[in-house]
């Protein structure tokens, strides 16, 4: 598997998670849980974002990385 295949699968991964966090969020009962969760997802979105931003740079650099 190539770096990019890699970064690609680690992208997949953490907007799973995001999705998941941002679920537990919203249905948690406890205020604190809550908060909790959603600031977990707020740094998991950060992280995503940077993940994102280093896909298209490979592609960039990389062409036959592009999907």
């Amino acid at each position: 598997m190539t770096i990019a295949a890699n970064v690609k699968q680690c992208l997949s991964n953490i907007k799973g998670i995001e999705a998941q966090l941002s679920s537990l969020a919203l249905t948690s009962m406890d205020e604190d849980t809550k908060k909790v969760f959603h600031e977990s997802m707020e740094t998991i979105a950060s992280v995503n974002k940077d993940l994102q931003t280093r896909v298209l740079e490979l592609e960039r650099l990389e062409p036959q990385y592009k999907s």
